[in-house]
């Protein structure tokens, strides 16, 4: 853990190199980017239990009735018409 000591340090090299004009700067671009994190977090985090709980809705799988099952037809073989002999008469 950072102690008191620790933190004072931290802090006085910050305004060191960035200046007593900057780092309200930079303190606002870092609570609007920790702003921006937990939106998407919060998104990504929402979308994903909607889409669990469209997932739960449609999981059943759908069966089919037992008579509308369909059964392997057999093949069915073409049919030549016959024609009858003809009597030829010569």
């Amino acid at each position: 853990m950072i102690g008191g000591w620790e933190l004072v340090l931290i802090l006085a090299a910050f305004l060191i190199f960035f200046g007593a004009k900057r780092l309200p700067e930079l303190a606002k671009g870092l609570g609007q980017g920790i702003k921006e994190f937990k939106k998407a977090t919060r998104e990504v985090t929402d979308e994903l239990s909607n889409a669990m709980d469209d997932n739960t809705v449609h999981s059943a799988p759908k069966r089919l009735p037992a008579s509308n099952v369909s059964q392997p037809q057999p093949e069915v073989q073409p049919t030549v018409a016959q024609t009858p002999p003809s009597s030829s008469k010569a």
